[in-house]
């Protein structure tokens, strides 16, 4: 049974500060969780009721959760840890991995995302991102946060497996790419058409806000100003769409 500061710690959680401040997050429903655990990630304890787990035996007989802390907790505890207005009956709580260091010999293609604030068209990239490969995406500091439950729900798991790093240096970061032979591209409504560019051997690809657009600092940056080309009358792509589209040339 949890305390009330326990239940307190764990409901904090929600918050960015104390995410960053604990290296901690939450992670609700069985798919996430197991996706979490396949993924190595460490996680300090399953929190459910009774009755989701009497009725989801299968769950907690799975192998891979048999070394997780279990903890039973009632509804309305459920109720206020979760972020959502009908919790699954399952959360858990995980440690913030360590992010892998890059070594820019070994990468061809690496996402990096500019003021992309809404929690679901992050998630969405990061999804894109890991079904076409990419190990490393980078964030500007206002991006939404990857750990965010609305973005790890969003990404369907993917978020577990890639490197999303928010970069306090963001710019700075770009010009080292450029320094190892990386050519920055950027995706925007005007630019080369995407379908026929040749990419060099190694490229970043930069998505920027829809409402703004790329900043002239990354303009100042950018090798190439790539777009899809426009058929119809819509005024623009969603952003996350817009990546999808892409990767799907750009990850070859």
């Amino acid at each position: 049974m949890l305390s009330k500061n326990q239940l307190k710690y764990y409901s904090n959680l929600n918050q960015k500060k104390f995410r960053m401040l604990e290296q901690k997050f939450l992670v609700e429903g069985q798919k996430l969780i197991i996706e979490a655990l396949k993924a190595k990630l460490h996680c300090e304890v399953i929190l459910t009721t009774s009755s989701f787990r009497e009725t989801n035996l299968s769950f907690f007989k799975n192998q891979i959760i048999q070394h997780t802390a279990i903890e039973l907790i009632s509804h309305n505890e459920l109720e206020r840890i979760s972020d959502t207005q009908t919790p699954q009956g399952l959360i858990s709580v995980f440690e913030i991995p360590k992010h892998k260091p890059l070594n820019p010999s070994k990468e061809k293609l690496i996402v990096a995302l500019e003021s992309i604030s809404d929690p679901g068209n992050l998630g969405t990239i990061i999804r894109s991102c890991d079904w076409f490969g990419i190990n490393y995406i980078f964030l500007t500091t206002d991006c939404a946060e990857v750990y965010n439950p609305k973005v790890i729900r969003a990404s369907a798991g993917s978020a577990f497996h890639a490197n999303v790093i928010e970069i306090e240096n963001f710019y700075e970061e770009l010009k080292k790419l450029k320094e190892n032979n990386f050519k920055i591209l950027i995706a925007d409504l005007n630019g080369e058409e995407i379908y026929g560019f040749k990419r060099s051997e190694k490229s970043a690809i930069v998505f920027s806000s829809e409402a703004h657009g790329p900043s002239q600092e990354l303009i100042n940056i950018a090798d190439h100003i790539l777009t899809i080309p426009k058929k119809g009358k819509a005024e623009s792509l969603n952003v996350a769409s817009a990546a999808a589209v892409f990767l799907s040339e750009l990850a070859v």
